[in-house]
């Protein structure tokens, strides 16, 4: 392989819930996706997580690792361990300072750079001395009022020495450039980007194989929400209401309902994890000892203590996978003294995320506004991501184009396929975001 890629370059498609890298290829040759190292062996997808666990033996006495190896160490030891997921969702969130890991505090940037470290660690060396790095970055960032200058600090200071050059660029329109090298002839495009914590879509003008600037980006626009809001969705209906959602708590003598905010981070991947913290253990048990339902808050309290985000999130995900092509299916999980069996139709399910599918929809009128173009200019539409394989969501476009029009694929590789385009590029910066 090595001999077909053009060392120094790379893409990297950093996501919300998976990370994949790419390498250009030498003249004439597509991309390569790179295999990063895991417990069952190499894999070109890389789980964004990263899991901790005291080691005396390290230096500081925190051991770290990420991607399949993180979900491994939990695995082996969920009690003793924190596992952190989804963590990119909080790039630009101001209220977001600091995460407090074993009561050792990082920042946004401290915990993507052990993440970079880590991932480059399983690349082999394919991920040393790089020349330049293009990455991928949302249209617009997830979180209420997200700052994208605050973001852009951020992972500047996360890839800071990485690479000698590094380009930010929109990741629909990394989807865009590797679309483009499939066709052979000029076209209209609107490429959907549908991610675990943005939906982001592209309008590009891909002219003539050959043309010096192939892919002329013509407008943008971007939604904070995907699949992770789905799956808030999912346990807002099926779990939260278990967990003490909705209930009342004494208060000398009047009868409050229990603060939301608890809820609303119980049901955050990127937040979970860190409620395992003695200030809110600390707060849950007082409210346990005020509330009406004891019993409820009990059981948020031994999730939260048991370090059970992992297999919840996979048990939401496997529900969530199962309505992309059943008609309904059973959410099963087990842990903390909580058992459920429920069965969800994919109709409640669409219910449940009708405003938010809403809402990517707009999205996609405003980037056709921005690039100033209506839906009949639209000559070919290519969804991408793991939340357009939910059907609600592909009724946005199949609702409006042909199905000849639409096209699929390398929902988890197509952006890092276009990143390391890009990167082979003269000059990344003509499509820098």
């Amino acid at each position: 392989m090595n001999s077909l890629i053009s060392r120094g370059l790379a893409g990297l498609d950093f996501g919300t819930t998976n990370s994949v890298a790419a390498l250009p290829g030498g003249i004439g040759h597509e991309p390569h996706l790179v295999p990063l190292d895991g417990p069952g062996g190499p894999a070109d997808v890389f789980r964004s997580a990263l899991c901790f666990w005291r080691d005396e033996d390290v230096r500081g006495g925190l051991a770290v690792e990420a991607g399949p190896a993180a979900i491994h160490e939990y695995l082996e030891f969920p009690s003793d361990s924190r596992f952190l997921q989804s963590f990119k969702s909080v790039a630009a969130s101001r209220s977001f300072e600091r995460a407090s890991v074993f009561a050792r505090p990082y920042r946004f940037e401290e915990l993507g750079r052990l993440f970079l470290d880590k991932l480059a660690s399983h690349a082999g060396g394919l991920l040393d001395g790089l020349d330049r790095i293009v990455v991928g970055r949302p249209v617009n960032y997830a979180g209420a009022s997200p700052d994208p200058n605050l973001a852009r600090q951020r992972y500047d200071a996360m890839f800071q020495g990485f690479a000698r050059e590094i380009h930010y660029v929109y990741e629909p329109l990394a989807a865009a450039f590797s679309y483009a090298s499939r066709l052979t002839e000029p076209a209209t495009l609107l490429v959907a980007d549908f991610g675990g914590g943005t939906s982001d879509f592209s309008v590009v003008q891909v002219r003539e194989p050959g043309t010096q600037q192939r892919c002329i980006p013509l407008g943008h626009a971007g939604v904070g929400l995907a699949g992770d809001r789905f799956d808030q969705r999912i346990m807002d209906r099926l779990l939260l209401p278990m967990l003490g959602k909705g209930g009342r708590y004494r208060s000398f003598d009047k009868e409050l309902e229990i603060p939301p905010g608890y809820f609303a981070d119980f049901s955050d991947w990127s937040k979970l994890a860190l409620m395992r913290n003695r200030r809110t253990l600390d707060e849950l048990e007082r409210l346990r000892r005020s509330a009406l339902d004891p019993e409820a808050i009990a059981r948020m309290i031994a999730m939260i203590d048991n370090e059970l985000g992992f297999p919840l999130h996979d048990a939401v995900t496997r529900l969530k996978r199962a309505l992309t092509v059943e008609d309904s299916s059973t959410f099963s999980f087990s842990g903390a003294g909580l058992e459920i069996e429920a069965v969800v139709t994919r109709t409640e399910f669409e219910s449940w995320i009708a405003n938010d599918v809403a809402r990517m929809a707009q999205a996609v009128d405003d980037a056709l506004a921005d690039a100033g173009v209506d839906q009949a200019d639209i000559d070919r539409v290519f969804l991408t991501g793991g939340t357009s394989l939910v059907p609600a969501v592909r009724r946005v476009f199949t609702s409006r184009f042909r199905n000849e029009q639409i096209m699929s694929g390398g929902e988890l590789t197509s952006i890092a396929h276009g990143l390391a385009l890009v990167a082979h590029e003269e000059d990344p910066s003509a499509w820098r975001a």
